[in-house]
């Protein structure tokens, strides 16, 4: 049987991660929580996910792209994608490449929109 695929959401809203939980467990995704961003960094060493998904406006402003870059530099080998509700200026403000992101999904969540995001980038049927 394969091994399910681990997926990391680092938000400091539990209504989100929540819902995220939801939309990932029943597409048989394992879903790892992180409420701020020094969390998400301790927990992508402990439970090594296969992907990340950091929210951009977490305690701080930016903390979301401050974990991402840290993510980029301790080589985390799974791809990162970036939650944002701030509408369509973040992708003129944020290089997602610079950040090493895989993709940036907008708030609110289209559940068929990640979980295909998802598997297609995953490898998993």
């Amino acid at each position: 049987m394969e091994q399910k695929k681990v997926i990391l959401i680092i938000d400091d809203d539990p209504d989100i991660r929540s819902a995220l939980r939801v939309m990932l467990e029943s597409a048989g995704f394992v879903v790892g929580e992180a409420a701020n961003g020094e969390e998400g960094l301790k927990a992508v060493q402990r439970i090594q996910p296969d992907a990340v998904i950091i929210d951009l406006m977490m305690e701080n402003v930016d903390s979301g792209s401050q974990v991402a870059i840290k993510l980029k530099e301790d080589k985390y080998p799974g791809p990162m994608y970036m939650l944002s509700s701030a509408g369509d200026a973040v992708r003129y403000n944020i290089d997602a490449r610079e950040l090493g992101l895989a993709g940036i999904f907008q708030k609110p969540v289209d559940p068929k929109v990640l979980v295909s995001t998802l598997k297609a980038k995953l490898g998993v049927a």
